[in-house]
C-alpha cells in the first residue's frame, strides 16, 4: 500500500489477526505488520492506528488458528510447566504473564472445584470483554483453562485442603484468602501438626481440579467443564528430595518409597492427581 505526505493510506485494505505460535497474537495486513508477540491491549492499539490511519472504511477479519488455544489462568511457573509437559505441543499456550491486566480471582470457595470453576469463569468473562467485537474476535477454538489442587491430609480432617497454598498463613492471619505463604513454612506447619502421629496414620492425597470455558465472546461461561484426579499416598517424617514444589519433598505416593520430589518429573507426571485431571481434560478436547 501506498501512504500520502501525511502518511495516510490512499487505499482501503483487510486487517487480519492470526496466533503466534506460543503467545498471544500477530496482526498481518498489506498496510503494515506488527511482529513478535503483542498483548490484547497492544493489538487494539494496533487495529486503532491502523483504522485512523486510512482512508475509507477499515474491513477488519480474524482467521483463527486451527490448533487449540488454552489460557491457562496462572502465573506460577512450575505449575504451567507441569501442564506443558503433560499437555504436550497439541495446544498453543497462554498465561496471565500475557495479559498482565487480567483481574485477580479471590479463591474464597470452600472447595477445589469451586475455585477452579470461579476462576475460569471470571477470567473468561474478563477476556471476552477486553476484546471489543467491533474489533475482532477471539477463535472458536480457544479456552480459558483454571485449576484449584491441594493436599488432603485425613489425620487432619482433610486439611490443609484449599488452604494449602496459604497454609502457614492462617496463623498470622483471621483472613482465610490471605496471600500465599512459601512452601518451607507450609512443610514446616505440615510436620508440626503431625509430629505424634504414627505411619499407618499418615494417609494423605493430592486432589486437583480443572475448570475448562470457552472463551469465545458468544459461548456460554456460566457452566465450566470439571475434570477432577486425585493421587493417594502418605505424609512422611521430613523433607526429601531437591525437585517439585509445594508439599513434593512430604508426600510419599502409594507404592513407593520415594517422595515426589525424588521421584522426578517423569514419574511424578505419570502419578500426580494433575495428571490425571489433564488426561480427562486432553480426551475431551482431542478429537
Amino acid at each position: 500500500m501506498k501512504r500520502d505526505g501525511t502518511g495516510r493510506g490512499t487505499e482501503t485494505q483487510a486487517v487480519t489477526a492470526n496466533q503466534s505460535p506460543g503467545l498471544g497474537w500477530q496482526v498481518q495486513s498489506s498496510l503494515d505488520s506488527a511482529g513478535g508477540f503483542p498483548t490484547c491491549r497492544q493489538i487494539l492499539n494496533e487495529l486503532n492506528w491502523l483504522a485512523g490511519g486510512t482512508s475509507g472504511k477499515l474491513r477488519f477479519r480474524i482467521v483463527p488458528s486451527a490448533q487449540t488455544t488454552l489460557l491457562i489462568a496462572t502465573r506460577n511457573a512450575h505449575k504451567v510447566g507441569e501442564i506443558r509437559a503433560l499437555l504436550g505441543d497439541t495446544f498453543r499456550y497462554l498465561t496471565l504473564n500475557n495479559f498482565p491486566n487480567a483481574p485477580a480471582v479471590i479463591e474464597d470457595a470452600p472447595t477445589f472445584a469451586g475455585n477452579a470453576a470461579k476462576k475460569a469463569v471470571e477470567l473468561a468473562g474478563w477476556l471476552a470483554a477486553e476484546i471489543p467485537n467491533s474489533k475482532f474476535q477471539i477463535p472458536n477454538s480457544t479456552w480459558v483453562l483454571a485449576d484449584d489442587s491441594g493436599l488432603e491430609v485425613d489425620a487432619l480432617n482433610g486439611a490443609p485442603g484449599v488452604h494449602s497454598a496459604r497454609f502457614a498463613a492462617l496463623d498470622r492471619s483471621a483472613d482465610r484468602v490471605s496471600a500465599n505463604s512459601p512452601d518451607t513454612e507450609n512443610n514446616a506447619k505440615l510436620l508440626r501438626l503431625l509430629k505424634d502421629v504414627p505411619i499407618q496414620k499418615r494417609a494423605a492425597r493430592f486432589r486437583c481440579v480443572i475448570a475448562l470455558v470457552a472463551g469465545h465472546p458468544s459461548s456460554s461461561i456460566l457452566h465450566p467443564q470439571l475434570f477432577d484426579g486425585t493421587c493417594e499416598g502418605r505424609i512422611g517424617f521430613s523433607p526429601r528430595g531437591g525437585n517439585g514444589f509445594g508439599y513434593d519433598p512430604l508426600f510419599v505416593p502409594e507404592g513407593f518409597t520415594e517422595s515426589f520430589a525424588e521421584l522426578g518429573e517423569e514419574t511424578k507426571n505419570q502419578l500426580s492427581h494433575r495428571a490425571k485431571a489433564l488426561a480427562q481434560l486432553r480426551a475431551k478436547l482431542v478429537l
